[in-house]
């Protein structure tokens, strides 16, 4: 039943992951979208990782959605793909950013709910 849990969340995530996509545009070369979700997704991770949730919340909300929305391929083709258009400086900013800002938004949803 865990599985299907995961399935549902993922497939959530992974939605609201694409409508950000759609609907979010991109700050100049920056790829703004990528990096809100996985910002966003970092946090409510934190969050859920702090509490104490039954095996099926957790599987639902962090493996599955959060799983869904955040996306590490897309992050790791978008920094690559801004060093092939010639925008090292930015693609440098967008993987440290993402990295700083994301395991300190993790850790602060952790400290909120532990």
């Amino acid at each position: 039943m865990t599985v299907l849990w995961v399935a549902l969340g993922g497939a959530i995530g992974a939605g609201v992951r694409y409508l950000a996509g759609r609907h979010l545009p991109s700050y100049r070369s920056f790829p703004l979208p990528t990096f809100l979700v996985n910002v966003v997704g970092s946090f409510i991770l934190g969050l859920l990782a702090g509490a104490t949730l039954p095996v099926a919340v957790f599987a639902l909300l962090g493996t599955g959605f959060c799983g869904g929305l955040t996306t590490y391929s897309t992050f790791a083709a978008e920094a690559v793909g801004l060093i092939r258009i010639r925008r090292s400086v930015t693609s440098a900013l967008y993987v440290t950013a993402s990295l700083v800002i994301g395991i300190g938004c993790a850790w602060a949803g952790f400290a909120i709910t532990s």
